[in-house]
C-alpha cells in the first residue's frame, strides 16, 4: 500500500483513537444504516462509502487488528509477514527495502526502537487480575510481575515513558470500588479503584510507569477499565440497562413487579398497556457518578408469553381471543412495496 492509499479508519467512523469498542460499534451501526445500499438504491457514492465503513469496522472491532493498525498504520497488514517484494504484493513507493531482512526490522527502525524493545513514548499492555488481591507473571523487557500482558509500542520517543494497562473488573468491583495489588518488578503497589468505574475509564497512577533510559525520568501508569459481562446488567453508553420479563396479563392490566438494582430490588409499578421494548427509568438507582450521587437505571420491558399453560389457562385465553376487539396489525393492511 502506497502512503497515499492510507485510510484513517477512525476518521471514517467519526470516532477518536481512544474510542471504546462500544462507541465504535454504535458509530458503525449509525453509518451503516445511513449508507446501506437498500436505503440508497443506485447511489454508487453511498455504496463505496458503505464498503469503506465496513472495512474500517472490520479492523477496529478486532482487538488484534486494531492493535496492529494503531502501531503500524498503513503497514499493519504486513506485520509478521515476509518482507515486501517477496510475493506479499506490497507497494514500496520506490523505497529501497533491500537493507532490511524483514518487514519488522524496517518498522523497528522506522519507529526508532532501541535494543531490547525499550524506548520513549508510551507502551500499552493488556492486564487481567486472577484474584481481587493481585496478579502474577512478568512481561518481557519491562515490568516484572504484571500478569498476562501483550506488549505494543505506540507513539514516538519522548521525554517520559508512560505505560498503559487494561484491567478487567467485575460489575461488583467497579460499582463498589476495589483495591488491586500490582507487582512492578521489585516494587509492589496498591491501587484503589474508586466506586463507579465504567468501561473505558482511565485511571492515572503517577510515577509508576517505565523509566526513560536517557532521562531516567519515570512516566505514569494508566489503567483502562473494562467490565466483565454480567447476566443481568449491561452498559449502553453511560446508562446502566437491564431487561425485565413480564407476563401478557401484567402488560394488559398493569402490575407491580420487583426489579433488581445494584444495591437491592425495588418495586416498580407497570402502567396498564405497557409495551414490549418500552423503557422505564429508575431515577437515582444507576451507576455512581464522579461528582457524587447515582445515575439512572433503565429498565427495558420484555413481554414473555408462557411456553406451557394449564387447560384452564388455555380455556380463558381462547375466550379472550374470541371476544377481543383490538387488532395490533390493523395499520399494516395497506402496506405495499
Amino acid at each position: 500500500m502506497a502512503a497515499t492509499d492510507f485510510k484513517d479508519y477512525y476518521a471514517i467512523l467519526g470516532v477518536s483513537k481512544t474510542a471504546s469498542p462500544e462507541e465504535i460499534k454504535q458509530a458503525f451501526r449509525k453509518l451503516a444504516r445511513k449508507y446501506h445500499p437498500d436505503v440508497n438504491p443506485g447511489n454508487k457514492q453511498a455504496e463505496a462509502r458503505f464498503k469503506e465503513i465496513n472495512e474500517a469496522y472490520e479492523v477496529l472491532s478486532d482487538p488484534d487488528k486494531r492493535s496492529k493498525y494503531d502501531q503500524f498504520g498503513q503497514y499493519w497488514k504486513q506485520v509478521g509477514q515476509g518482507f515486501p517484494g517477496g510475493g506479499v504484493g506490497f507497494d514500496t513507493g520506490g523505497f529501497d527495502f533491500s537493507q532490511y531482512s524483514s518487514f519488522d526490522d524496517f518498522i523497528n527502525e522506522l519507529l526508532g526502537r532501541f535494543a531490547g524493545g525499550t524506548r520513549g513514548g508510551r507502551k500499552t499492555y493488556t492486564y487481567r487480575t486472577s484474584t481481587a488481591g493481585g496478579a502474577t507473571g512478568a512481561p518481557p523487557g519491562g515490568f516484572g510481575g504484571f500478569g498476562d500482558f501483550g506488549f505494543q509500542d505506540i507513539g514516538t520517543a519522548g521525554a517520559t515513558q508512560d505505560s498503559e494497562a487494561t484491567i478487567s473488573l467485575t460489575f461488583s468491583e467497579a460499582f463498589h470500588g476495589v483495591q488491586k495489588r500490582f507487582n512492578l518488578g521489585s516494587e509492589t503497589i496498591d491501587v484503589r479503584i474508586p466506586p463507579g468505574a465504567k468501561p473505558g475509564t482511565r485511571l492515572r497512577v503517577r510515577g509508576k510507569g517505565q523509566i526513560n533510559p536517557f532521562t531516567q525520568q519515570r512516566g505514569d501508569l494508566y489503567l483502562k477499565v473494562e467490565l466483565q459481562p454480567h447476566p443481568f446488567f449491561q452498559f449502553e453508553g453511560d446508562n446502566l440497562v437491564c431487561e425485565v420479563p413480564i407476563t401478557p396479563d401484567e402488560a394488559v392490566l398493569g402490575a407491580s413487579v420487583e426489579v433488581p438494582t445494584p444495591d437491592g430490588s425495588v418495586n416498580v409499578k407497570l402502567p396498564a398497556g405497557v409495551r414490549s421494548g418500552q423503557t422505564l427509568r429508575l431515577r437515582g438507582k444507576g451507576w455512581p457518578q464522579p461528582k457524587g450521587g447515582r445515575g439512572d437505571q433503565l429498565v427495558k420491558i420484555a413481554i414473555a408469553p408462557p411456553r406451557e399453560i394449564s387447560s384452564q389457562e388455555r380455556e380463558y385465553y381462547e375466550k379472550i381471543r374470541a371476544i377481543r376487539t383490538y387488532n395490533p396489525r390493523s395499520h399494516l393492511q395497506n402496506i405495499r412495496l
